[in-house]
């Protein structure tokens, strides 16, 4: 709209709207878009006008529709208890209404949240570089192949990922890499880690970087990370290594097996499961420090010498500096990482080691109990697990499945005869539950 009317964010007057639809030869604004008939507004919405009570009412009723399931999903989406401190916090509106911090006068204690966040990736990691700027672990992973083919100083066009990865993951990791003319190679893997004879015999000259993940897609405890490291460092590859923070309490430290890159999902904490929307873990070493997509908070002082917080080194971005631009991300997923943020300071250091120390012992105890029950095998990979592990069943996986879903629970079918399970702190006391659903459908 123009004019007078119109908005005050397009505040062209009507003569000088008009003179540009003249410059372009159309009669109207409407020439400018090709909405179909079907699909334009014709002025009426045609919806009935109803009280908030009716809609409410009727938004109730909708819902009740929907499957009561309990879920046992995992595979790169997880559920933990959010505190209550975490919505009252985020929900200020001082939070909710800045989408980036350009104005660091105004943003300071938004921008300490931000750099608080940034550290507590960095004590998990042991890597001195972090950002909360990645959109998922999927994002992220691809971010940090780019990143790989860009600092690595010899030729190389090679992936190489373990053939236990989320589909979902790898197909966004083989977008970025068709654009930078990279390939994605699969790796095998020996009883749900990685195999490091295989993967020693397959990392060569044009390996660009090897990405492995602990834990793995089925909940396995990568148990030789230094070891695929160092296959990475003969082959002048980059090491990422994926993870969550949740999982990097209580297991190896990235930077102690030789991790270059830690990439993962950091909304284990502060979000609920969304199946969707994510945070990205972006983590690595300070030679990275100009390569890192998206952005950084820094800290230092301001003139009155008081400690002060900025957004720094945004001269790579693609809108300030395209033909510098190491990345197209543009987000800072502040609100997110503002909320993990609060939800890791609401655990503290001995609550998240709690928790994840939970998430080893009730997928421990849970995979015993599902292995007693015949017809039942569990847990299918002799490993340590966090959260989920592998169900072998005799009958066809996914007819148990669906069985499952109509005694109330879900879990997923990943093979002919195998099953995933993953409990947390959100399940836990529905296993007896799903244990007893198990024994009436197999």
């Amino acid at each position: 709209m123009s004019g007078t009317g119109g908005t005050p964010y397009a505040p062209h007057t009507d003569s000088e709207t008009a003179a540009m639809l003249s410059a372009i030869g159309v009669d109207g604004e409407e020439a400018l878009f090709d909405i179909p008939d079907a699909v334009a507004f014709d002025g009426e919405f045609g919806i009935e006008p109803r009280s908030e009570r009716d809609i409410r009412a009727e938004c109730s009723r909708m819902f009740a529709r929907n499957d009561d399931l309990v879920e046992f999903l995992g595979r790169g989406h997880y559920g933990h208890y959010v505190p209550s401190v975490v919505d009252h916090l985020a929900d200020r509106a001082e939070f909710l209404t800045s989408y980036t911090q350009y104005q660091p006068e105004v943003s300071q204690g938004f921008l300490q949240a931000l750099f608080e966040y940034q550290s507590m990736l960095v004590e998990l990691t042991g890597l001195p570089v972090a950002n909360c700027s990645m959109y998922d672990a999927a994002t992220a992973l691809g971010e940090a192949a780019t990143l790989a083919d860009r600092v690595r100083s010899t030729s190389g066009d090679v992936v190489l990922v373990p053939d236990h990865l989320r589909e979902g993951k790898r197909a966004v990791l083989s977008n970025y890499c068709a654009g930078a003319e990279l390939t994605v190679e699969s790796y095998p893997m020996a009883d749900g880690n990685a195999d490091i004879e295989a993967l020693a015999d397959r990392a060569g000259d044009d390996a660009v970087m090897v990405y492995a993940e602990s834990p793995t897609v089925r909940g396995c405890v990568e148990e030789r990370l230094a070891e695929i490291g160092d296959v990475a460092a003969d082959a002048d590859a980059l090491f990422t290594l994926g993870s969550d923070p949740v999982s990097l309490s209580v297991l190896q430290e990235p930077a102690s097996v030789g991790a270059d890159v830690v990439v993962g999902e950091a909304g284990a904490l502060g979000l609920p499961t969304a199946y969707g929307m994510g945070l990205g873990l972006f983590a690595c070493r300070d030679e990275f420090l100009r390569q890192v997509p998206g952005r950084l908070v820094g800290a230092g002082e301001d003139a009155a010498g008081d400690r002060a917080f900025t957004l720094t080194l945004q001269t790579r971005e693609q809108h300030i500096r395209k033909e510098r631009a190491t990345s197209n991300i543009c987000t800072n997923q502040a609100w997110v990482a503002l909320r993990a943020a609060i939800h890791a300071a609401t655990l503290g250091p001995d609550g998240l080691v709690d928790l994840a120390n939970d998430c080893v012992r009730g997928a421990e105890s849970l995979a015993d109990r599902l292995g007693d029950v015949q017809g039942a095998a569990a847990p299918v990979h002799d490993r340590h697990h966090v959260r989920e592990f592998v169900v072998r069943v005799d009958q066809p996986a996914a007819a148990i499945a669906e069985d499952l879903e109509a005694e109330g629970f879900a879990v997923h079918p990943i093979g002919e005869h195998l099953l995933q399970v993953c409990v947390t702190d959100l399940n836990a006391e529905r296993t007896d539950g799903l244990v007893a659903a198990f024994e009436e459908v197999i």
